[in-house]
């Protein structure tokens, strides 16, 4: 029989309908063998030349990450600018409000991808998907804060979908320590499979916290440019809010 060793809850659920885009909080998410349901499923190109948005890249693309995405009941994707209503997308009044928004023509089109929904206009090309889940713990948020004590150690700036409560631990990012183990969140079994590193992204204001250079820079010095971890899926399944991660 596994031996299994409790080590957090699970405090936070995410998901990315729309890359770069806001995230959607949910108290459930469904966990395929390749992919989160729902999550990135559409971009946001430059009409002008196709380019899909990179805020880690470019500046032009920094206020994407103020837009709001979420998946209606009937997965429609719905966007928001800020001060904006909710628009169906892809669709010309959102192209025009995101347009507005960000200064230049821009459109929301899906990605190229077997499970893309229903769409009869131009798609875009995947941006890469390095691994179906992306965990993080608020250990390494609150290493973080107390390295940077000024400024927002804000999960949304990594972009999780799972964000596990775990006792802090002083000095560590614990679970960069835990490459190659077996976790198990209820009926769900993932590896961990590499941490994350990370990019220019972790910077960019969003709604609530500002632009920040020193929260890289104190990630780069202090955990080798990481932050949280990548996991491969070893059998699918459900997580809701609260419940307990284990060691396998």
């Amino acid at each position: 029989m596994q031996a299994l060793t409790e080590i957090g809850t699970v405090r936070e659920l995410w998901r990315y309908p729309a890359s770069s885009l806001a995230g959607e909080r949910r108290d459930v998410i469904s966990v395929g063998s390749e992919t989160i349901d729902g999550d990135r499923l559409f971009g946001l190109v430059d009409v002008s030349d196709g380019e899909i948005a990179r805020p880690d890249r470019e500046a032009k693309w920094h206020k994407v990450p103020l837009i709001r995405a979420r998946l209606s009941q009937a997965r429609q994707l719905e966007i928001a600018t800020p001060q904006g209503d909710w628009l169906p997308a892809p669709g010309a009044e959102c192209d025009r409000a995101v347009s507005a928004f960000l200064g230049f023509a821009a459109s929301i089109r899906p990605f190229r991808q077997k499970d893309a929904p229903d769409y009869t206009g131009l798609l875009t090309a995947e941006r890469y998907r390095k691994a179906p889940i992306h965990l993080l713990t608020t250990a390494s948020l609150a290493r973080l804060k107390a390295l940077h004590p000024e400024g927002a150690a804000d999960p949304r700036r990594f972009r999780p979908n799972i964000v596990v409560d775990v006792a802090a631990i002083e000095g560590s990012f614990p679970e960069t320590e835990w490459i190659g183990r077996k976790l198990a969140i209820g009926d769900l079994l993932l590896t961990i499979s590499e941490p994350s590193r990370r990019c220019g992204f972790t910077i960019i204001a969003q709604d609530g916290f500002d632009h920040d250079a020193a929260i890289l820079r104190n990630l780069v010095r202090h955990n080798a440019h990481n932050f949280g971890v990548y996991c491969t899926v070893d059998r699918p399944a459900s997580v809701g809010v609260g419940e307990m991660m284990r060691f396998v």
